[in-house]
């Protein structure tokens, strides 16, 4: 395939005077500038303990949403901080939430690509899929991958340039479309996920602070989260192939041959090695949903017997399952192929992908240091607390005070990334603040939902963003954080107005949010 990104073939133009792409290209250029990430996270650690140390002795006012004392900030330059950083410094890098996922999941998917599997399920993807739907089935996709968890931001978003690439399109426009459906898009799924009883568990006893009676359960905003599948699909099959493919059309592709995938005919052997080893993850698919029916299976609950709670066990072993349905089709498909021989092959494939990952490690380690600096410091809570008495305090109508949350969550959401962590802190401050004006917790959640999605695929600081960056750099070397906000901002900026609006007209016509769920509080009776 020709190492030259090629024109968009839907119609749009580069466009290279207007003021758009002057304007993103202005970010790239300054993002670009920016340290590497890695050394980005480094300085902003010290910039928190600079910042710490200065404001440590201050006085805010400011309580806790969950304990009502006062709101102060650690000093993590006193010498026991220090020691404290550098005893748990192992421990901090090694319990880093993303890296353990991605780690896994890489190595079987890492078998899949090297055999050839994933090459062979592209090729008959792509001749099932006409060419103008490729956009819109990848991001919806990567929408439905939210019911794994994180598992889109290890397995699709990777996918999205490879088949972009495949198709002969520009394979970073594939991976902006996938990481804006997985993230961007992160409240968006008709399919029930863990997120949603976890975001419920922080709802419901935000609203039996002001009201004990109150009673609420996981899928309060199901009816609404997949009516914004469709918004977040269209909005972003319109966005990549009009604004991002466009604006790529003159960026070259010069990445390292050996690493950029090769999308060859399939051959009859590769074609029945394809069928073997996808039937083989469909039985095991289907074993897995057996082994999940009955009321006292192994992987529910122990105490509650659901499935969705974070507690359950599937949802512990999402990670793992990955790992085994990549690997083992990957390892039949190899073998039936003879791109493997031996044992040593498949644990070539491995190694192969580990070394590509190496840079992500690194940046793994300076950002989980960020992180926990952060979190210690006490400097997000403050943010936040601050943030959601300053939005009380302007007493907006009811729209625009819907519209100001979902600003305010995306303004944090730039500085704490975790979606439980952000909702933990504002939830005892929003839902009881609202619920004396009128507004039932759902529409409380529903609000905080979208200002959470629709920023994450913009700010460095969220845990995958660095992942992502070496997806890029797989196809465009030069790929720094700039190139990536400059791709991803026109999907934030959108995706939080019309989301916003769509929201707020959801609410005007009264439509359900949820079963059973109710706009207003009090609720009304019966």
């Amino acid at each position: 395939m020709n190492t030259e990104s090629k024109p968009s073939d839907n119609g749009g133009t580069t466009n290279e005077g207007g003021w758009l792409n002057r304007a993103l290209n202005f970010i790239e250029v300054v993002g670009n500038k920016l340290p590497d990430p890695a050394m980005l996270f480094l300085l902003l650690m010290i910039v928190v303990w600079i910042l710490s140390w200065l404001l440590s002795g201050v006085q805010f006012g400011a309580q806790h949403p969950s304990t009502g004392e006062a709101i102060t900030i650690t000093n993590l330059l006193t010498g026991s901080n220090l020691v404290s950083f550098l005893t748990t410094m192992v421990d901090t890098f090694t319990g880093f939430a993303p890296l353990g996922v991605v780690l896994v999941a890489m190595l079987g998917v890492g078998v899949a690509e090297q055999s050839g599997y994933i090459n062979a399920l592209l090729k008959k993807l792509l001749a099932f899929t006409p060419k103008m739907l490729l956009t819109p089935m990848l991001i919806l996709i990567a929408i439905i991958s939210h019911t794994a968890v994180d598992a889109g931001y290890v397995v699709v978003i990777p996918l999205g340039g490879i088949i972009f690439y495949a198709a002969g399109r520009h394979p970073l426009a594939g991976i902006a479309a996938a990481f804006a459906g997985v993230s961007g898009g992160f409240s968006a799924n008709f399919i029930p996920s863990a997120i949603d009883p976890l975001l419920m568990g922080f709802t419901l006893p935000a609203a039996q602070l002001a009201d004990a009676s109150v009673e609420l359960h996981p899928l309060i905003n199901w009816y609404f989260t997949s009516a914004s599948c469709l918004v977040i699909v269209l909005l972003g099959w319109w966005i990549t192939d009009r604004i991002i493919e466009p604006r790529l059309a003159d960026t070259p592709l010069d990445g390292d041959k050996e690493e950029m995938p090769e999308m060859h005919d399939i051959s009859t052997k590769e074609n029945r090695a394809m069928w073997v080893s996808t039937a083989v993850m469909a039985i095991g698919f289907v074993l897995l949903v057996l082994a999940l029916i009955p009321g006292g299976s192994p992987f529910r609950d122990a105490a509650t017997g659901e499935l969705t709670q974070f507690s359950a066990p599937i949802m512990q072993s999402i990670v793992p399952l990955i790992f085994i349905f990549f690997v083992v089709p990957g390892v039949i498909y190899g073998y039936m192929t003879g791109t493997f021989e031996k044992s040593k092959d498949v644990v070539d494939a491995m190694s192969t992908t580990m070394s590509s990952m190496a840079y992500y490690i690194v940046m793994a380690f300076f950002c989980a240091l960020f992180v926990a600096e952060f979190g210690r410091s006490g400097l997000g809570v403050l943010l936040a607390v601050e943030g959601g008495n300053f939005l009380r305090e302007l007493a907006l109508p009811g729209g625009l005070t819907l519209f100001g949350i979902i600003l305010l969550v995306g303004f944090v959401n730039l500085f704490v990334g975790s979606a439980s962590a952000k909702w933990a802190l504002l939830a005892p401050i929003f839902v009881p603040m609202l619920m004396q004006v009128g507004f039932s917790p759902e529409l409380t959640q529903a609000a905080y939902r979208v200002g959470d999605s629709s920023t994450n695929i913009i700010t460095p600081l969220m845990p995958y963003f660095p992942l992502v960056v070496v997806y890029c750099q797989r196809y465009v070397k030069s790929t720094g954080i700039g190139t990536l906000v400059s791709l991803m901002l026109p999907f934030s900026v959108v995706f939080l107005l019309v989301w916003s609006v769509f929201l707020i007209g959801y609410w005007m016509l009264g439509l359900p949010l949820g079963p059973g769920t109710s706009y207003v509080y009090p609720y009304p009776a019966g």
